[in-house]
């Protein structure tokens, strides 16, 4: 199984993606610490090494998919040929894939947040609030099946919902919702 944890920076996407993953006996893989670590080995900050990211951690996804390990994977995921990533990753090793959104429509509680996390990555710097805002406006509307979840919640309530959804309904057949 894949679950895919979404969002803008700062919702909440890495926690709640360890969180699932610790209750699932899941690899966890982030985009942010692999694109770390390409920054810090001398790659440029650029729109490709991103892309590297993906591809790198949809690599990692595969190979312990087919090991049968199941994997969630956190990324903003704002566009869908990033999206599709994780798609063919599912196609390619068989397994079922849930796409999970986190939202926070709360946009001072969303500024704190992002303002105040503190993140161990050396070569990552933090998106300022007006980078995330054009982010936000730059979000590809989602096409096809993800779970939207409201993210002023706290972390357990949040990876619950993601947890009691996967035990309710196979992944795969999740309607666009909001929880």
């Amino acid at each position: 199984m894949l679950v895919v944890i979404s969002g803008l920076p700062g919702t909440g996407k890495s926690a709640v993606a360890e969180a699932v993953a610790g209750s699932l006996g899941a690899v966890h893989l982030s985009i942010d610490v692999v694109e770390d670590a390409l920054l810090g080995a001398g790659l440029p900050r650029s729109w490709t090494t991103g892309v590297a990211a993906y591809e790198t951690v949809r690599a990692a996804a595969e190979q312990n998919l087919r090991l049968g390990r199941p994997v969630v994977v956190d990324a903003v995921n704002d566009s869908e040929p990033a999206r599709a990533t994780w798609r063919r990753a599912a196609d390619g090793t068989g397994s079922p894939l849930l796409f999970v959104l986190l939202t926070l429509d709360d946009r001072e509680e969303h500024r704190r947040r992002l303002e105040g996390r503190v993140r161990d990555l050396s070569n990552v710097p933090e998106p300022t609030w007006d980078e995330v805002q054009q982010r936000r406006a730059g979000f590809e509307p989602w096409v096809g099946e993800c779970l939207v979840i409201g993210a002023d919640r706290p972390v357990a309530e949040l990876a619950d919902a993601v947890l009691n959804t996967i035990r309710r309904s196979p992944p795969n057949t999740v309607e666009n919702v909001e929880q």
